[in-house]
């Protein structure tokens, strides 16, 4: 049997997430990776504190590395062999740690400035993100493109599920791509403000795009164990792949779209998925993209045992 596993994003954090690994040797090594009590954080909260994107990020890869810790040698007693990771956006570290592309260290570590970098693009209240829930993909495109201008643009940034297409982009060019997106389906328009601490996946990361190569290039990049579907075009890249090109990937992603539903649509119908990070968001999206595919998340009461019945 082949499985792929897939690595959860910004917005799956919680207050208690790791709890079960406290006692592992992971913790000692995310605190030194990040510099301060990621740990405590991870743990204890407060809430607001995990909620800043430089905690979440490096909270959320080093829970998803944990996981798989715990899970790779599960699977390999029982022979079932790991045909491709990927991850959704900062996921996509995680999914790569876990191919030792780079290590946990090198992981939490960029994640952690990621976060930080992110965080500090765009001053607070110019950008914003919108989830516009079932609409037409090019319609979607299209409403965003005769939004933008020079100054202020805007784009679809997280391609979550076939009825759930996120954009991201400035306040004022978000807002317009919304009223020409009402105008074109006589009202018919769904579009929810996520709360979110900046506007991801848009031009207006390019500052952080630019400062994470500093800390991207320090990393001594290693060909994947395994195959992996990238964020930005939803190729799956062999073992082969040249490790300077995933670091390109990964420079990419940080303004460009994650096509998460794209990248699902590339798997067969026989795939078993397994969610390794906190919560089952991805489930979710999974399902929606394609019912077929059997997902099993690992951060929940049953999700080793499921493992453990394949």
């Amino acid at each position: 049997m082949k499985v792929t596993l897939v690595f959860p994003g910004q917005g799956t954090q919680y207050v208690g997430m790791g709890k079960v690994f406290s006692d592992t040797a992971h913790f000692p090594r995310a605190n030194q990776a990040t510099g301060y009590d990621l740990r405590k954080l991870m743990l204890e909260g407060p809430a607001d504190d995990l909620k800043l994107t430089e905690n979440t990020q490096p909270a959320i890869v080093a829970h998803s590395l944990m996981m798989f810790d715990k899970l790779a040698p599960i699977l390999n007693n029982k022979d079932i062999v790991i045909d491709r990771v990927l991850g959704h956006s900062v996921g996509e570290y995680a999914a790569l740690a876990a191919a030792e592309v780079m290590t946990f260290e090198e992981a939490v570590n960029a994640v952690h400035y990621r976060g930080k970098f992110m965080q500090e693009s765009v001053p607070a209240g110019k950008g914003t993100m919108y989830a516009i829930l079932k609409q037409d993909e090019a319609l979607i495109r299209e409403a965003c493109e005769a939004s933008s201008t020079e100054e202020e643009k805007v784009s679809p940034a997280n391609y979550n599920e076939p009825n759930q297409i996120v954009i991201s982009g400035d306040k004022y060019a978000c807002e317009r791509a919304i009223r020409l997106m009402e105008q074109r389906t006589q009202g018919k328009v769904k579009a929810i403000e996520l709360q979110v601490s900046a506007p991801f996946h848009c031009q207006l990361m390019k500052p952080a795009e630019q400062k994470l190569k500093a800390v991207l290039d320090k990393i001594s990049f290693k060909a994947p164990r395994y195959a992996y579907i990238a964020n930005v075009d939803a190729v799956e890249y062999g073992t082969d792949v040249n490790p300077a090109l995933i670091k390109e990937n990964l420079l990419k992603q940080v303004c460009g779209s994650v096509l998460w539903t794209q990248s699902i649509q590339k798997l067969p119908d026989d795939t078993v998925i397994i969610e390794c990070g906190p919560g089952k968001v991805l489930a979710g999206l999974v399902k929606k993209i394609n019912p077929n595919l059997k997902v099993i998340s690992l951060d929940t009461e049953s999700g080793f045992s499921e493992v453990e019945a394949l």
